[in-house]
C-alpha cells in the first residue's frame, strides 16, 4: 500500500490575511500539519497543493514536497477541497505516481497530532470504509435549535422538540474540519462524504477549532497551549 497526504494551502485568504502561513506560536501555521504528517510515519509522501510562491517556499522548508503548482481556477473562493484533491491525484497519476490511500489534511489543523493521524489511519484501514474523517459531537441538541428573522424574532426549526429532554434526543455530530482519509478511487468517484460509505474518527471538543477569524486563531493558540505545551492532551 502507498499512502499520500495532501495539504491544500491556497494564497488567497480574506478574513485572516496569509492565513496558512500566519504566525502560530512562533512557527507558520501550515508547519504543524506538515510536521505532524511526516512524524506520523504513515505516508509515503507529504505534499502541499498551493498556488502561492511564499507558501510553497515555507512548505519546502518544513519538509513537504511540491510536485506541481496548483491551477488558478482551483485557487479561488469557490473551489472545493474535493476538487483540489481530485486534481492532485490526477496530476500525480499522469506523473506515474499512484497511491492506494489519500489523506486531505488541512493546513489549519495544528491541534491534530501525529499520533491522532496514526490512530485515525489505523481505524480507516480496519473498518474498510471508503472515507474516514474527523468529527465532533455537537455540545447542544440540534433538535432544539432556533433561528432569528430580520427582526430578530425567534423561530424553532422544529417545535415538537421544545419540551423534549436532552438525553432523549439523538446525538448529532459535525465535521471537525481537520482531516479526511479516503481511497484514491473513492476520492475520484465521489464529491459528497456524508453518506454510509464513510466513517468518522471522533475528536474531543478541546481538539476542534475552525480557524476562520482572528478570534478563532487566538482561541486555537489557547487550545494548543493547554493540550500540548502543558501535556494534557487526551
Amino acid at each position: 500500500m502507498k499512502n499520500l497526504c495532501i495539504i491544500p494551502a491556497r494564497g488567497g485568504s480574506k478574513r485572516i490575511p496569509r492565513k496558512n502561513i500566519v504566525d502560530f506560536l512562533g512557527k507558520p501555521l501550515i508547519s504543524y500539519s506538515i510536521e505532524n504528517a511526516l512524524n506520523s510515519q504513515i505516508f509515503d509522501e507529504v505534499i502541499v497543493s498551493s498556488d502561492d510562491e511564499e507558501i510553497i517556499e515555507v512548505a519546502l522548508k518544513f519538509g513537504a514536497k511540491i510536485p506541481f503548482k496548483r491551477s488558478t481556477h482551483l485557487s479561488d473562493d469557490y473551489a472545493s477541497s474535493t476538487a483540489v484533491i481530485q486534481d492532485a491525484i490526477q496530476i500525480l497519476q499522469k506523473q506515474g505516481q499512484n497511491y492506494n490511500h489519500v489523506c486531505c489534511l488541512y493546513a489549519t489543523a495544528p491541534l491534530i497530532s501525529a499520533d491522532i493521524l496514526k490512530q485515525a489511519f489505523e481505524n480507516f484501514i480496519q473498518n474498510k470504509s471508503q472515507f474516514l474523517f474527523s468529527a465532533c459531537e455537537f455540545d447542544y441538541p440540534i433538535q432544539r435549535a432556533f433561528y432569528l428573522d430580520k427582526k430578530r424574532q425567534v423561530y424553532m426549526f422544529d417545535e415538537k422538540h421544545y419540551q423534549s429532554c436532552s438525553q432523549d434526543l439523538t446525538k448529532a455530530y459535525h465535521d471537525a474540519g481537520a482531516f479526511y482519509f479516503g481511497t484514491s478511487k473513492a476520492w475520484l468517484e465521489n464529491d459528497f462524504m456524508f453518506r454510509p460509505y464513510s466513517s468518522v474518527f471522533l475528536l474531543p471538543r478541546n481538539l476542534v477549532c475552525d480557524i476562520d477569524t482572528p478570534q478563532d486563531l487566538e482561541f486555537a493558540k489557547i487550545l494548543y497551549e493547554i493540550n500540548y505545551r502543558e501535556k494534557k492532551c487526551l
